[in-house]
């Protein structure tokens, strides 16, 4: 057994895992790589290191000084290991969209946590990367890691990573499957393996069916740490340098509910408790091995562990309240759910009605009118929804009555923006949630709410009353 002088010491050397039960009849053996097993718990341990090492070769770090970045969490928690391990002080920028698990291990460490948004346009002075910036430009001896456009983020990978795979496959790798975040897992592992293998490992990009990385529209999506999130206010969208497109092959894109599921299924089956990114990166991989042949071998990289995602994504009641679950809580629970009173009108998601935020309060009258709807949620603007409407683009609501008795009694004019005349967004509902716990919902701390947004896979599908709710499966459909 390895004895180390220092926890960094033991960054790297992670095991292969085949997914015999997953991959159960695919002819071709895909193997995981567990980079959860890293001493602070995923992939980016290794990026972590890499950058810093790196920063102190090149006097950018110096005793005493202090590590910045922002993070999704993962990249801080490596930092962190490292920095303490150092003596430097570490002060990590986290996503306030992030696990919370991530921000409360980053503390555990050492840490200082900076919550700042990332639902906002990039050209927000209050986005998280601006923040990070402006405490990087404060702080005496500040280092800003800056993950997403750092070389030694990639090289960390093309270093270890990449060697590896290919030594633990005996060079029998033929396709490489991981998730693009920052890009730099991706563009170092696969980097190396197409050069050592004289360009036959086929390198396939695991995405969020709404990242942009592989055409998505953008919209905001429930896999953490992948994908490329554009916000519909950005003016410019930059990538990460840490990407190199041309590395890639080709792209899986994987829908939110798949990529859920199949991390629920990994700790069930398989026995390894991952994140949501590495249920996108095995529903990609198994799908790639099922188009080959037993002379293929297939290789997944597992990012992190599934520890940061026990209040969210594997979470059943998390999963029910955004429309990713429907199956009963338990054997034998029959217990209605938000499903049995939607009806089966097949039209009911298509009839949503939602107001743009960018609307003024006479338009938003016309769109309330012109749908028959008494109160509809208010959302982010985005050209084309191919998609949907995400859960996270809902920023408030508006009621019909409410608007006109302010027009009509010249409390508001018709041309004043919506933004200023906002309710309390409604609550969310998944269609698989029993009605005694989506009722509750509508009752929060000093608002009682008339309706909530009903989720079918994290995107806005109806709204439903409480009237509906109340009378269960018997109700009469509301007008909405």
């Amino acid at each position: 057994m390895a004895v180390y002088e220092s926890v960094t010491d033991a960054i790297g050397g992670t095991p292969l895992f085949r997914l015999a039960r997953l991959g159960d009849g695919i002819s071709t053996p895909v193997y995981a790589k567990a980079e959860f097993l890293n001493i602070g718990g995923s992939v980016k341990d290794r990026a972590a290191l890499s950058m810093v090492e790196e920063a102190e070769r090149a006097g950018l770090l110096r005793p005493g000084g202090t590590i910045i970045e922002a993070t999704s969490g993962n990249t801080g928690i490596g930092l962190a290991i490292v920095g303490r391990q150092r003596g430097y002080r570490v002060v990590v920028g986290v996503s306030d969209r992030a696990a919370r698990e991530k921000s409360d291990i980053l503390r555990a460490y050492g840490a200082e946590v900076v919550l700042a948004p990332t639902a906002l346009s990039k050209d927000s002075p209050d986005h998280l990367f601006h923040v990070v910036r402006r405490l990087a430009e404060e702080i005496p001896g500040a280092w800003l890691a800056n993950q997403y456009d750092n070389p030694a983020n990639p090289d960390a990978h093309v270093r270890t990573t990449g060697p590896e795979i290919w030594e633990q496959t005996g060079g029998r790798v033929t396709h490489f499957v991981a998730g693009v975040g920052t890009g730099g897992t991706i563009s170092g592992t696969g980097g190396f393996l197409q050069k050592v293998s004289g360009g036959q490992v086929t390198v396939v990009g695991a995405d969020p069916e709404a990242s942009v990385y592989s055409g998505g529209d953008g919209s905001a999506y429930f896999v953490e740490s992948i994908g490329h999130f554009v916000h519909p206010e950005t003016q410019e969208d930059v990538w990460p340098e840490s990407y190199h497109q041309n590395v890639v092959d080709r792209f899986e894109r994987v829908p939110d509910r798949e990529s859920l599921l199949t991390a629920r299924r990994m700790a069930r089956e398989e026995g390894l408790l991952v994140g949501p990114s590495s249920g996108t990166a095995v529903a990609a991989a198994l799908r790639v091995a099922r188009r080959l042949g037993p002379d293929d071998l297939v290789v997944v990289l597992l990012p992190d562990s599934g520890r940061s995602y026990l209040s969210s994504a594997l979470n059943d009641d998390w999963l029910r309240q955004r429309g990713f679950l429907e199956e009963p809580r338990h054997s034998g629970d029959t217990e209605p759910t938000v499903r049995t009173v939607l009806g089966d009108a097949p039209d009911r998601g298509e009839r949503l009605v939602t107001v743009p935020s960018a609307a003024s309060l006479g338009e938003a009258l016309t769109v309330l009118r012109a749908g028959h709807a008494t109160v509809a949620p208010v959302v982010l603007a985005r050209a084309g929804r191919p998609f949907g409407i995400s859960a996270t683009e809902i920023i408030g609501s508006v009621e019909s009555a409410r608007l006109q008795v302010a027009v009509d009694s010249g409390a508001a004019r018709p041309e004043e923006p919506l933004r200023d005349h906002l309710g309390p967004a409604l609550p969310i509902v998944g269609v698989g949630q029993p009605l005694s716990s989506a009722l509750a919902s509508l009752d929060t701390p000093g608002h009682r709410h008339e309706a909530a947004v009903v989720l079918l896979d994290g995107r806005a599908y109806t709204v439903v009353h409480r009237s509906e709710l109340q009378a269960g499966p018997t109700a009469t459909r509301t007008p909405y």
